[in-house]
C-alpha cells in the first residue's frame, strides 16, 4: 500500500483502499459461510452416527427389551461452563471411555445457546433417560442446569461441574475469542484481528469486558428460568446455590482440578478409574491453553471488583469453593505433601435378628 501511495494519484489511492476493504469483507463473509457449512456438516454426521448406532442395537430386537445392570444404568451430565478447563477435563473422559466401557456424547447446541427451547428440553430428557444403548453415558455441553424432576423422571442423572474465579474466567474468554488456543490453533475466532488487550478494553469501557459479561456461572447453575438470566438477580444467585448443594454430585474449581478428578475417581470409579494417574503422568495432551493471554493489572481488577455483578459472581464462586474444600477435607488425608483418598471409614454391627 505504501508503493501505491507514491505511484497513484489521490483518487486512485482512495479507490484502491475501498477495493481492498471490500475484498477483506468478502473474504470474511466467505469464511463465515464456510464455518456455518462446517457446523451443518458436523450436525449431519452426528445424526448419521446416531442412526447407525440405533440400527446396530435394534437389529436383533426392540430397544425396550434391553436390560441394564444397575451399575450401567447411570448417566452423568457435565453442563460445562465456558473457559473453566472444561475441554481439558472432558478430554480425560474421552481418553478413559473405551477402557472403562461407557459412552461420551457432546451436547452441541446451535450457536452454543445454553438455554434450550421447551420442546428441546422434552426431547433431551427423553433421550438421556431412555437411550439405553448409550448407558452408561457421560453427556457434556455448554447447557444450563435442567431439572429432570419437572418432567416426571424418577431416576435423575448425576450432575457435575467445575467453576473458576470469575475475573480469570472472563479474561481467558476475552483472549480466546481473539487468539484461540493450542487445541485447535487454525480455527478462526469471532474477534480475530482485534489486538486490544483486556486492560485497554476495560479502560475504554468496551462491551466484551463489561461487568455484565461476568454473569455466566450463576445462570448456568440456576437453570432455565427467565430470572436466572436477569443480570444481577439475587434470586438467581440463591437458586444457583441451592442447585449446587442439592442437585450436583460434585462441583470442583479450575484452580484445584486435580483434586476434583481424584474425588470423582474415588466416588465414581465406573467412569473415572485411572483418571488421576492420567492427569498426573500423561503427556498433558488433554490440557488446553488460551494463547496470547495477558494478565490484567491490579487497576483493571479493582475496577471490575467495584461492580455488584462481580460481587455476586464472586460470592457464588467462594460458596462453591467452600463446599468443595469441605468435601475434600472429609475424603482425603495429606502425607508428605501428597493427598490420599481415605479408605472406607464405617462398618455395620449389632445386626439383628441373629442368623442361625
Amino acid at each position: 500500500m505504501g508503493l501505491l501511495r507514491i505511484m497513484l494519484p489521490p483518487k486512485l489511492q482512495l479507490l484502491a483502499v475501498l477495493v481492498f476493504g471490500v475484498a477483506v469483507l468478502f473474504l470474511e463473509n466467505q469464511i463465515q459461510k464456510l464455518e456455518e457449512s462446517r457446523g451443518k456438516l458436523e450436525r449431519a454426521i452426528a445424526r448419521h452416527e446416531v442412526r447407525e448406532i440405533e440400527q446396530r442395537h435394534t437389529a436383533d430386537g426392540p430397544r425396550q427389551d434391553v436390560m441394564l445392570d444397575e451399575e450401567d444404568d447411570v448417566v452423568i451430565i457435565y453442563n460445562r461452563v465456558p473457559k473453566t478447563a472444561s475441554t481439558s477435563f472432558t478430554n480425560i473422559a474421552y481418553d478413559l471411555c473405551a477402557k472403562n466401557r461407557y459412552h461420551v456424547l457432546h451436547i452441541n447446541t446451535t450457536k452454543n445457546n445454553p438455554v434450550m427451547s421447551l420442546q428441546d428440553q422434552v426431547r433431551f430428557v427423553k433421550n438421556v433417560t431412555s437411550w439405553k444403548e448409550m448407558k452408561p453415558g457421560f453427556y457434556h455441553g455448554h447447557v444450563s442446569y435442567l431439572d429432570f424432576a419437572k418432567f416426571g423422571v424418577k431416576k435423575k442423572p448425576i450432575y457435575i461441574n467445575v467453576i473458576r474465579d470469575p475475573i480469570e474466567r472472563l479474561v481467558s474468554y476475552y483472549y480466546f475469542l481473539r487468539f484461540g488456543d493450542d487445541y485447535r490453533p487454525g480455527l478462526r475466532r469471532r474477534k480475530q484481528g482485534d489486538k486490544k488487550t483486556f486492560d485497554e478494553c476495560v479502560a475504554a469501557g468496551g462491551s466484551d469486558c463489561a461487568p455484565e459479561k461476568l454473569w455466566l456461572q450463576i445462570p448456568f447453575f440456576c437453570g432455565h428460568s427467565s430470572e436466572c438470566w436477569n443480570v444481577g438477580s439475587r434470586w438467581a444467585l440463591e437458586q444457583a446455590k441451592y442447585n449446587l448443594i442439592n442437585e450436583y454430585f460434585l462441583v470442583g474449581v479450575t484452580e484445584e482440578l486435580e483434586d476434583f478428578i481424584m474425588l470423582l475417581e474415588a466416588a465414581l470409579p465406573r467412569f473415572f478409574r485411572g483418571a488421576t494417574e492420567l492427569y498426573r503422568t500423561g503427556k498433558k495432551s488433554h490440557l488446553r491453553k488460551t494463547t496470547e493471554k495477558k494478565l490484567p493489572t491490579k487497576e483493571t481488577i479493582a475496577k471490575l471488583q467495584q461492580s455488584e455483578i462481580w460481587k455476586m459472581e464472586n460470592e457464588f464462586y467462594e460458596f462453591a469453593l467452600e463446599q468443595f474444600q469441605f468435601v475434600r477435607a472429609h475424603a482425603v488425608r495429606e502425607k508428605d505433601g501428597e493427598l490420599y483418598i481415605l479408605a472406607q471409614n464405617f462398618f455395620y454391627e449389632k445386626i439383628y435378628p441373629k442368623s442361625n
